[in-house]
């Protein structure tokens, strides 16, 4: 729990540690060109804890790279929306299931060192 990183994308702040993997919306539209297993790199971090230090960016910091890859597309849980109009008698039944990105984070980089090794 020593090694994590805050960062946005796709409009959402994320919890990230090396090692893991995360579910995001589809933050680009031409996935079918990148591909499983294709490296990314995001600079928008807003807060890198390394054991006792923390370095918090306002809004992001300068030097903060998270390094990771795509996994896989999937697709989220179904979202249901329901219309109902109780004077005409009328129900409508409509859903989708969000398109995602699963993709695992392999290091946190910080003016230039790994901070995801101690």
């Amino acid at each position: 729990m020593g090694k994590y990183a805050i960062i946005d994308i796709g409009g959402t702040q994320l919890r990230v540690e090396p090692g893991r993997f995360h579910d995001v919306r589809r933050f680009n539209s031409n996935l079918k060109t990148w591909g499983s297993n294709t490296k990314i790199s995001m600079s928008r971090v807003l807060l890198i804890r390394n054991g006792s230090g923390i370095d918090i960016g306002s809004p992001w910091l300068a030097n903060a790279v998270v390094k990771g890859r795509i996994l896989h597309s999937c697709f989220g849980d179904k979202l249901v929306i329901k219309k109902i109009s109780s004077k005409l008698k009328t129900r409508r039944i409509r859903g989708y299931r969000e398109n995602m990105i699963r993709f695992a984070i392999d290091s946190i980089h910080f003016n230039g060192r790994n901070a995801s090794v101690q």
